[in-house]
C-alpha cells in the first residue's frame, strides 16, 4: 500500500537562497473502504474455492464438503480473534500480537511461518489459475479440432509460465502502490459476483432435475483416509481408534479454505474511518461471501459430478462442475470459459493480496529493528517500500519454478504456514488478555467472571482448536512438516543475525517511518497534496499531539484535508546565501514527529498531508505556511512557555507583519483537557457580550429619539463612536483616551474576580 505525502519547507529568511519546499514521501495512508478492504481479503480467501474443496476431497473422500463448511464456520471466530488484535494493534498482525504477549524469539519464529504462508499463497493461487486456464485452451483445442487433449506437462508448463507472468504484473502494481491494487481487486470481486449468482441459479436448478442427494455425513466411518491422508500416522492406530482425530485430520486437510485471515490485519491500517466498524463489517462481508461460495462450490461438485469423473477435476473442481450442469453443450462450454476467465482473475488476485500481506508483515518486522531499515526505503517516485516487494516477488517466483506447476505440492506447503499462523496469534491475545488486562474496543464473545478474574471461554476454545488442528497437520503432512520447519527456521536465523547487526550498528528505530525528501521550488496547496481551505496544525513535541487528535477526531474525511506543520526554526549561521540539503531540515525530530502523527492518522483511518518549514521566526513561518497553503484553520496546542492570550497576541503581532493583502484566518487553541479557545487572525467583526449588545441597544434608542425622523442602524451608532475615538486621537489627546482605557480595562477585571460578578 502507498501514498504519497507531502511535506513543504518555505524560506527561513527573506532574500536568502534557501530551498522553499521539501516534498517528503512515504508508503503511507491510502485509506481504503470496508469493500475494497474485503474485496482485498477475498481475492485471496474466496480463491480458494478453487482448489480448496477438490484438495480435500483428494485426501478424505467424498464427505469434504461438510467439512469444507465446518471450515468457513469457523473461520468466523478465528476473524473475531484478528479483529480484537486489530483493536489493540493498528500496524498488528502475527507479529505485534506475539511479541507484545509472548517475546520475541516466539515473535520471529510466528512470523516465519506467516511468510511462509505468504510465500506460498502466490504460488498456489498463480499456478491454480494457470491450470484452469491450461484445461480452458486443451477443450477449445480440442473443440476446434486442433490437437487432442494436453498432456499433464504441458498443463503444468502452461501454469508455471502464466503463474510467474501474473506475479511480476502484481509486483509492478505494488510498486506503483495499493490505489491500483484495491481498485482492480474490487473489480475482480464485482465479476466473481455475477459467477457465483449464475454458478448457485445453474446449480440449484441441476439438482432440482436430477433429484440429487447431499455428500455422506462428516461421520469418521465415511471418510476415506490413505496413506497420503494419514502421513507419519499410517500405520499408527490412533485415527482408527478415536474418531475424534480422524475429524481432526479431515479438518486439517480443509484448512487451506480459510486462508487469507491475516490479510486482514494487514489491510486493517489501510481502513477508512470509523476504522473498527468498517473492520467489522469487512469481516462480515467476507464471511458471508466466503461461506457461500466456498462451501456451495464443493457441495454442488459432490452433487453434480460424476464420481468417476470428479477424480479428473480435483484441480480443476469448478471447470468439471460448469461442464456437468444440466442444459445445452455450447451454454456449459461458454459459462465454462467464464469460469475459467473469472477464476483466472481471482486466483491472480490472490497473488497480489500475498504481495501487500508480506509487505506489511515485513515493514512491521523492519520497524521494530529485527530487519534494517534499508528494506523499508520508499521508491524514489511511488514512495513504496519496494525492497520488501522486490524479495518477496523473488522468492515466489523461485517457488513457483520448484513447483513445477503441482497445486497439491503447493497445497500441502501451505496448510503449514496458515494453520501456525492462526494458532500463535490465538494463543497471543489469549496470552494479552491476561498480561494486559483492561478495557479493549472488542473482545471474542463468551467472557465470564469468577471472583473478579476474567474466563475468555470463546477465545480458549478457538486458540484450543487451532493448536489441536496444527499439532495433527504436523504428523499428517511430513513434507509440509519438514519444508515449514526448514524455512521458518532459517529466517528466524535471518532475522536475528540481522536484529543484532541493526542494534550493534544503532539503528533500530520502533515504529520509525521513512521518508523521501525533494527539494521544489514553491510552497502550494499542490506542492503538499492538499486543497485550499485545509487545516494546518503545527507540531513540535511528539509527546504533545492532543490538539493533532482533537483535529483528526472530527474532521470528516474527503471534507477538507488537514496539513501537520512542523517549523525548522534556523539559527543565524543556517540564514545565509549558501542552500540547505534537505537533510538538514528534515532529521531525526522531523521523523520522530511525523512517523507519530502517521500513527495517529493511522488509528482514525483519516489522511494527513506533511509540511517542513524552514524560518527564523516560529510564528512568521507558520503563518506563511498558512498563507502559502491556502489554509482556513490554524489549530494550535497550548504552549508549555506563555498563556494562550500570549500566543495569540504574538501570532497576531506577527499576522499584521505580513505583505498586503493579509488572509483571514481562524486560531483555534486547544488544550491537554479538551477544552479550547477561538479567535480569529485579520478583521472581523468583534464577538460581542450580551452587556455590550444591551449598551449598543440602548445608546441606539437614545439616539434614535433624537434624531427622530433621521434613520438611525446599530452600525451607525458603532460608526460614529469609532470616529470620534479616532478624532480624538488625531487632536493629540492620546494619553487621556489611553487613560481611560486602561481605568475601563482595570474596571472589567475587577468585576471579572468579584465573588458577586
Amino acid at each position: 500500500m502507498s501514498t504519497t505525502l507531502n511535506g513543504a519547507a518555505a524560506a527561513g529568511g527573506r532574500g536568502n537562497a534557501i530551498p522553499r519546499v521539501i516534498v517528503a514521501t512515504t508508503a503511507l495512508l491510502t485509506f481504503i473502504s470496508f469493500w475494497r478492504a474485503a474485496a482485498i481479503v477475498l481475492n485471496d480467501l474466496a480463491s480458494s474455492a478453487y482448489y480448496a474443496g477438490g484438495e480435500a476431497e483428494g485426501y478424505i473422500g467424498k464427505t469434504a464438503p461438510w467439512f469444507i463448511l465446518a471450515i468457513m464456520l469457523f473461520s468466523y471466530a478465528v476473524r473475531a480473534v484478528y479483529v480484537e488484535s486489530c483493536s489493540m494493534f493498528v500496524r498488528g498482525g502475527v507479529y505485534r500480537a506475539v511479541k507484545q504477549s509472548l517475546g520475541g524469539t516466539l515473535a520471529k519464529f510466528s512470523v516465519s511461518a506467516l511468510m511462509f504462508d505468504y510465500i506460498l499463497t502466490g504460488p498456489i493461487s498463480g499456478v491454480s489459475a494457470g491450470q484452469y486456464l491450461g484445461g480452458l485452451l486443451s477443450d477449445l483445442s480440442q473443440q476446434a479440432h486442433l490437437s487432442g487433449p494436453f498432456s499433464t506437462l504441458s498443463i503444468d508448463r502452461i501454469a508455471t509460465g502464466f503463474a510467474i507472468l501474473v506475479t511480476l504484473y502484481f509486483w509492478w502494481q505494488n510498486t506503483k502502490g495499493i490505489p491500483d491494487s484495491s481498485e482492480k481487486a474490487l473489480h475482480i470481486m464485482k465479476l466473481v459476483t455475477v459467477m457465483v449468482v449464475i454458478l448457485i441459479i445453474w446449480c440449484s436448478y441441476t439438482i432440482s432435475v436430477r433429484h440429487s442427494v447431499l455428500p455422506p455425513l462428516p461421520h469418521p466411518r465415511n471418510l476415506k483416509l490413505g496413506a497420503n491422508a494419514l502421513g507419519w500416522l499410517a500405520h499408527s492406530s490412533l485415527p482408527h481408534m478415536f474418531g475424534i482425530v480422524a475429524i481432526f485430520i479431515a479438518l486439517g486437510h480443509s484448512v487451506l479454505a480459510m486462508s487469507g485471515e491475516e490479510s486482514l490485519a494487514q489491510v486493517y491500517r489501510e481502513i477508512e474511518s470509523p476504522k473498527l466498524p468498517n473492520l467489522k463489517k469487512a469481516g462480515l462481508v467476507i464471511f458471508i461471501y466466503s461461506l457461500v461460495f466456498t462451501s456451495l462450490v464443493s457441495f454442488f461438485a459432490v452433487m453434480i459430478i460424476p464420481d468417476d469423473v470428479r477424480q479428473g477435476f480435483l484441480q480443476n473442481l469448478i471447470g468439471g462442475l460448469a461442464m456437468s450442469l444440466e442444459g445445452p453443450f455450447l451454454a456449459r462450454l461458454i459459462f465454462h470459459g467464464f469460469v475459467v476467465v473469472v477464476g483466472t482473475l481471482i486466483l491472480a488476485g490472490a497473488v497480489n493480496t500475498a504481495i501487500v500481506g508480506s509487505n506489511g508483515v515485513l515493514n512491521r518486522v523492519s520497524e521494530d529493528g529485527v530487519l534494517s531499515e534499508w528494506f523499508r526505503q520508499p521508491h524514489p517516485r511511488f514512495g513504496t517500500s519496494y525492497r520488501i516487494i522486490n524479495v518477496v516477488v523473488g522468492l515466489q517466483i523461485l517457488t513457483i519454478f520448484i513447483s513445477r506447476g503441482d497445486v497439491t505440492f503447493l497445497a500441502n506447503l501451505y496448510a503449514f504456514g496458515v494453520i501456525w499462523s492462526f494458532t500463535m496469534n490465538g494463543l497471543a491475545v489469549l496470552v494479552l488478555r491476561y498480561t494486559k488486562p483492561g478495557p479493549r474496543d472488542f473482545q471474542v464473545p463468551l467472557n465470564f467472571y469468577i471472583r473478579g478474574v476474567q474466563i475468555p471461554v470463546g477465545l480458549g476454545l478457538i486458540t484450543l482448536t487451532l493448536f489441536l488442528i496444527a499439532v495433527v497437520n504436523l504428523f499428517t503432512k511430513p513434507i509440509a512438516t519438514v519444508a515449514g520447519g526448514v524455512f521458518s527456521i532459517l529466517l528466524y536465523i535471518v532475522f536475528t543475525i540481522s536484529e543484532r547487526r541493526t542494534h550493534r550498528a544503532g539503528t533500530a528505530h520502533v515504529e520509525m517511518d521513512q521518508f523521501n525528501l525533494e527539494l521544489e521550488g514553491e510552497l502550494t496547496p499542490e506542492a503538499v497534496g492538499a486543497r485550499p481551505g485545509n487545516v494546518l496544525v503545527p507540531v513540535s513535541n511528539h509527546y504533545h499531539l492532543y490538539h493533532l487528535g482533537n483535529v483528526l477526531d472530527r474532521i470528516k474525511p474527503g471534507r477538507r484535508d488537514v496539513v501537520v506543520l512542523h517549523v525548522r526554526l534556523l539559527r543565524r549561521s543556517a540564514s545565509g546565501e549558501n542552500e540547505l540539503e534537505a537533510d538538514q531540515l528534515f532529521g531525526g525530530i522531523e521523523q520522530h514527529l511525523f512517523s507519530q502523527a502517521l500513527s495517529m492518522a493511522e488509528k482514525r483511518g483519516k489522511s494527513i498531508r506533511l509540511a517542513v518549514v524552514a524560518s527564523n521566526d516560529l510564528w512568521d513561518g507558520i503563518l506563511r505556511a498558512a498563507t502559502s497553503l491556502q489554509s482556513s484553520t490554524i489549530v494550535l496546542g497550548q504552549s508549555a512557555k506563555e498563556s494562550c492570550e500570549e500566543q495569540a497576541r504574538m501570532i497576531g503581532e506577527a499576522w499584521e507583519k505580513l505583505p498586503d493583502p493579509k488572509p483571514q484566518f481562524n486560531l483555534e487553541i486547544h488544550f491537554p483537557n479538551g477544552d479550547k479557545i477561538y479567535k480569529v487572525l485579520g478583521p472581523h467583526a468583534p464577538n460581542l457580550t450580551a452587556n455590550e449588545v444591551n449598551l449598543l441597544h440602548r445608546l441606539w434608542l437614545r439616539f434614535s429619539e433624537a434624531l427622530a425622523p433621521e434613520e438611525l442602524h446599530h452600525h451607525d451608532v458603532v460608526h460614529f463612536a469609532l470616529e470620534e475615538v479616532k478624532k480624538e486621537l488625531d487632536e493629540g489627546q492620546e494619553d487621556a483616551v489611553v487613560a481611560r482605557l486602561r481605568a475601563h480595562l482595570e474596571s472589567n477585571l475587577k468585576k471579572k474576580k468579584s465573588p458577586t460578578s
